[in-house]
């Protein structure tokens, strides 16, 4: 069988706490392979740097359709023989579900039961539902996470809403991560009575300058680096602001993805199980990357992050 890729294609809890949030570090890379019979998703070993922290990965089932790796078990098995040593996993259930400390709860069980070494878990907030701010505080004290994922277009608000522009303080404020959701799914394959537009980024570069402290990182943007204008190349001089490789497209794509925001501000994320997860790796082996910057990209960078 011929795969076309296309475009669209762990971490340990320590004892201590550092800025009230768990501490993490990087294991080893695993060598566990798990055979199965899915042919889109061959686990050949890695080619790529010796440790991976993937920042974009979803656990639990696409609710449109199976994907090979939808079982929380089988997607860690997948990953750690393609090379990761860390996940930031979110839930596909946040993007529809009404009940986000349910989401949450599962969520973060199942990155302990399934890899508690190896799944770092990214709680999901909406910010128009009642008691959003108890499921950030959860999020944080209950289950540990060190950040948090957000999907404004399911959601249904803009990034000028009052609502999110609280919820970006109330995260700088606790010191955690905040990952946004650009595009989930291109709009050409949505089913035909669930469209959901990109989310538009224009009133960030407002809100980042209301909300200076905070971590932010742009999951599938796909921004084009130089020759793209509007609010994303601004976007990409904030110091702050972090870009992942999903959906970067294009010979040479990351590479000119670091050219227009910074080395230090690219970080590996595959959206794996939706996207193939070589998708993203063939992107950081085509730019032909330095040694350094390739190890920056794929594990430096995210580890530094999580670390501010």
């Amino acid at each position: 069988m011929i795969v076309a890729l296309t475009s669209s294609s762990g971490a340990a809890v320590g004892a201590g706490r550092h800025g009230g949030r768990p501490t993490y570090s990087t294991p080893r890379a695993a060598s566990t392979c798990v055979e199965t019979s899915a042919a889109c998703d061959s686990h050949t070993e890695s080619e790529g740097p010796a440790a991976m922290i993937d920042t974009n990965v979803n656990l639990h089932r696409w609710p449109f359709r199976r994907l090979a790796g939808d079982d929380p078990a089988d997607l860690v098995a997948r990953l750690r023989a393609k090379g990761v040593t860390q996940a930031w996993a979110g839930s596909f259930e946040g993007m529809l579900h009404r009940d986000m400390a349910g989401v949450n709860a599962r969520l973060a069980a199942a990155c302990r039961e399934h890899g508690p070494e190896f799944l770092v878990p990214f709680g999901c907030i909406n910010p128009k539902l009642p008691d959003w701010q108890e499921d950030v505080r959860r999020c944080q004290e209950d289950h540990h996470m060190v950040g948090i994922r957000v999907y404004p277009n399911y959601h249904g608000y803009a990034l000028d809403d009052p609502a999110f522009a609280k919820l970006l303080s109330l995260a700088a404020n606790r010191n955690l991560i905040v990952q946004i959701e650009l595009n989930v799914e291109d709009p050409r394959t949505q089913h035909p009575l669930m469209r959901v537009p990109p989310v538009d980024p224009a009133p960030l570069p407002d809100l980042l300058r209301r909300t200076p402290n905070l971590r932010l990182v742009l999951l599938n943007s796909r921004y084009a680096g130089e020759h793209q204008n509007g609010p994303l190349r601004e976007l990409a001089q904030a110091r702050n602001v972090y870009f992942d490789i999903a959906t970067v497209e294009g010979v040479g794509g990351v590479a000119r993805l670091i050219a227009a925001t910074s080395l230090s501000r690219v970080v590996f994320g595959s959206h794996y199980p939706f996207f193939y997860f070589e998708s993203a790796l063939l992107k950081v082996r085509e730019a032909g990357l330095p040694d350094d910057q390739a190890r920056a990209v794929c594990e430096g960078n995210a580890r530094a992050l999580l670390g501010r």
